[in-house]
């Protein structure tokens, strides 16, 4: 499948053509995109590819001028870090909103959609908007609380009151922003879906909640140093990958 990048962050791009890459080997990212006006350059004089992966504010204005402008049907997987465009994305071809920071598991779903939209209705339906905004925004029905084993005790967790998931020697446990810390049997990759914008996969053992970020550090080569205001055996590194995007999370 041939695909195209609209996305001005360099490192961000590079992020996503590896986890569309390792999702399917037959995706080929053909062009990286990184300003309206070098968008609608290449579009007037190449071939519309199969499928748009964009960033909505770029340097230059807002990638929906882009679709405006061609008048194009290729459909569009928008990957941004806010979440009050998201009627503006389904009305420029949007089949997908996927908030940042994004995960594999996001884009594989968003993916999916696409497939199942090009089977079922040759790409388009009709887009429910009243649940869009709700999966968007956070109101839906997916769960908020965990229930923990602890003794003999079950303890309900609310998601919202987790500081962090951390995983070592495959056991999972979370902290809570009270320093409370409890053992449960939910992967990292499935807690990510679980919790939503308000967590950051920050790397392979950490899953960190905002509202947990004390300060943030410049470590060694463009890396970051996440300090949590409760306490945690192993150090919060964000690699310079994934940065930008915790940065973005960070200021939305």
């Amino acid at each position: 499948m041939n695909v195209v990048l609209i996305e001005d962050e360099k490192m961000v791009s590079e992020d996503l053509t590896e986890i569309l890459q390792s999702i399917d080997g037959n995706i080929t990212v053909s062009k990286t995109i990184s300003s309206v006006k070098e968008a609608v350059n290449y579009f007037k004089d190449h071939d519309t590819p199969q499928l748009i992966f964009s960033d909505i504010q770029l340097g230059d204005g807002y990638s929906f001028e882009i679709f405006k402008e061609l008048n194009t049907d290729t459909p569009v997987i928008y990957c941004t870090a806010f979440n009050q465009h998201a009627l503006q994305a389904f009305e420029n071809n949007g089949i997908a909103y996927v908030l940042k920071p994004y995960s594999k598991n996001t884009i594989k779903q968003a993916l999916d959609k696409y497939q199942a939209l090009k089977t079922t209705f040759g790409v388009y339906q009709q887009v429910n908007y009243d649940n869009l905004i709700a999966a968007i925004t956070g109101n839906t029905n997916k769960t908020q609380t965990l229930l923990v084993n602890y003794k003999n005790k079950i303890i309900p967790v609310k998601i919202a009151d987790v500081a962090y998931f951390t995983i070592a020697h495959k056991n999972t446990s979370l902290v809570t922003l009270q320093n409370q810390q409890y053992s449960i049997n939910q992967p990292l990759d499935e807690l990510e879906d679980m919790c939503g914008a308000g967590f950051f996969r920050a790397n392979r053992q950490f899953l960190i909640n905002k509202k947990a970020v004390k300060e943030v550090l410049h470590y060694g080569l463009r890396k970051l140093f996440v300090n949590l205001s409760v306490e945690v055996h192993e150090e919060v590194l964000i690699n310079k990958v994934k940065a930008t995007a915790f940065l973005n999370w960070l200021k939305s």
